[in-house]
């Protein structure tokens, strides 16, 4: 199933075209089947995703939940086999592995200069939203602030979270709405589905990036011309 989700070069860098129509029409119980039995990762039925606008606010009370509106679905069988059917695939997140959440923008630059430096990224979602979730070892979240204190970035008002232990985020082919569906940007491997990263080998560059776009957005227009 390695050419389900089609893809765009931009640059040396592959992204799938949001607008784009699909070859192969994957559901989610063949990307889900994909997931548990190719990559022996846990994934979870969400409510299907109709047209309507993806929620700002998630009922979960997180700001930034990554599959808004989309939680497991509660219930019987038939309420799981329906979601299946027509629904969207999660991944709980603190199992398998953790994932760091950027901006879009930030995230494409952490990752090229990542890659120039020869760094293993492991798989890199993208989502409608305008986020990058780069995948990485469980146990991230819970030393998130740790890490950032280490590395002096502990004081810095970074658009940078980790959903770990209890939260979820939203896999292909997940549509979000009238967003869109939930891309690949950098696909699972044998070398890296079951060995993410460490965080902190990934962690420094986007928080750079993610510095770095925040000061942009702040200069006045002349300057950031």
């Amino acid at each position: 199933m390695d050419n389900l989700f089609g893809e765009l070069r931009l640059g040396h860098l592959r992204l799938t075209p949001l607008g784009a129509r699909r070859r192969t029409k994957v559901t989610a119980s063949q990307a889900a089947a994909e997931y548990t039995g190719r990559w022996g990762w846990t994934v979870a039925t969400g409510a299907p995703a109709g047209s309507a606008t993806a929620p700002t606010r998630c009922p979960c009370g997180s700001d930034r939940c990554a599959a808004p509106g989309l939680h497991p679905v509660p219930g019987g069988e038939d309420r799981s086999r329906e979601a299946r059917a027509g629904g969207s695939v999660l991944f709980p997140t603190g199992r398998a592995f953790d994932v760091l959440d950027v901006p879009e923008q930030a995230g494409l630059q952490a990752l090229v200069r990542l890659e120039r430096m020869g760094t293993q990224v492991g798989p890199v979602l993208a989502a409608p939203t305008g986020r990058l979730q780069f995948l990485v070892a469980a146990g991230a979240a819970r030393r998130l602030p740790d890490l950032l204190y280490r590395m002096g970035w502990d004081d810095a008002a970074l658009d940078l979270t980790c959903h770990g232990e209890g939260s979820y985020v939203a896999a292909p082919p997940t549509v979000l709405g009238a967003l869109g569906p939930v891309r690949w940007l950098r696909r699972p491997t044998r070398d890296n589905a079951g060995c993410p990263p460490e965080a902190r080998l990934l962690l420094g560059t986007l928080a750079y990036a993610c510095h770095r776009g925040r000061e942009r957005t702040a200069e006045p227009a002349w300057l950031a011309s």
